[in-house]
């Protein structure tokens, strides 16, 4: 702490982790000892009519403790990071008004970066520049976009994961909406926040990690994943829907893929997923690892109030 600071009377508690790790059930057990809210920090779960596929918090898990930023989107609304940074940045300060603390949960990396390390001030893009990006993609398709983009913003090739068409796009959308290549807005910097962040993961083995996401799928298509995609496919070409659950149902339902391979392949990606979400916690030497094999709260609240 520098001379002359305050230390911070307030603290944000980030559950954090791959997917299938407990997090939420995690953070409602916090949440109910210090007698606070849940911000989610989950960029699909915001989003109306995809709670199976999301595995999104169940209804007896919102009457638990009020959540934010659960479902509150209509699938076609744009929403971005920097966003969510002001959204939340806007709803902490009511929340301490009532509490201490206030829970933040979820495995949207970028989301929670925004939150506690602030994100580079990166321009709204219009609906013109957007409709406009998203309709060169559905044209011509994601090799044709990288081209375009090693054209605008050269740089941007290094950093931007070229497999991934939301990147790809949101890159050329900013170079676009700006003027200025994208890569030259990202910074970086860690902005300060006013108040103590601590940030913890359920550390399961990976081997266990990866059974615990194979029987999340499973009990994702028992509980009617295959119904809720078939009712969003006519929506099928929204960003919000280009995520891993939703497009392994769409391409079985457009013949591309047979059922079992369908269910094998979401699996499969879940766990590629899980494997992003591991590589950025290693890159965070803040986050806090619990033990599985403990009761976890326990540990949580010694991290959170050592005292």
């Amino acid at each position: 702490m520098t001379p002359g600071t305050r230390t911070p009377t307030k603290t944000l508690i980030v559950v954090t982790g791959p997917t299938a790790s407990g997090k939420t059930a995690l953070a409602i057990e916090i949440a109910l000892s210090l007698g606070c809210e849940i911000i989610s920090a989950d960029s699909r779960q915001i989003y109306r009519g995809m709670s199976i596929g999301t595995a999104a918090p169940t209804a007896e898990e919102l009457a638990a403790v009020r959540h934010h930023f659960i479902a509150t989107l209509p699938l076609d609304a744009y929403y971005s990071a920097a966003e969510y940074e002001s959204d939340v940045l806007a709803l902490l300060p009511h929340l301490w008004e009532h509490s201490d603390y206030a829970v933040m949960c979820g495995g949207s990396m970028m989301y929670i970066d925004a939150v506690t390390r602030g994100i580079d001030d990166i321009p709204t893009i219009s609906d013109g520049v957007r409709q406009n990006v998203l309709a060169e993609y559905e044209s011509h398709g994601l090799e044709h976009m990288v081209r375009w983009l090693g054209e605008i913003d050269p740089e941007s090739l290094e950093s931007v994961d070229l497999q991934n068409p939301r990147r790809v796009v949101h890159a050329i959308e900013i170079t676009l909406q700006s003027g200025t290549p994208a890569s030259r807005l990202r910074t970086g910097r860690v902005k300060t926040r006013p108040w103590r962040t601590v940030t913890m993961s359920i550390d399961y083995p990976r081997e266990q990690l990866f059974d615990r996401i194979n029987r999340r799928v499973d009990k994702m298509i028992a509980d009617g994943l295959e119904t809720e995609a078939a009712a969003l496919y006519p929506l099928r070409h929204l960003n919000s829907l280009n995520t891993v659950g939703y497009k392994e149902m769409f391409a079985m339902m457009d013949g591309t893929m047979d059922h079992d391979t369908a269910i094998a392949r979401l699996a499969k990606n879940t766990r590629v997923y899980a494997k992003k979400q591991l590589t950025w916690l290693k890159r965070r030497p803040e986050v806090h690892y619990l033990d599985p094999s403990k009761p976890l709260l326990p540990q949580a609240l010694s991290l959170i109030t050592p005292d």
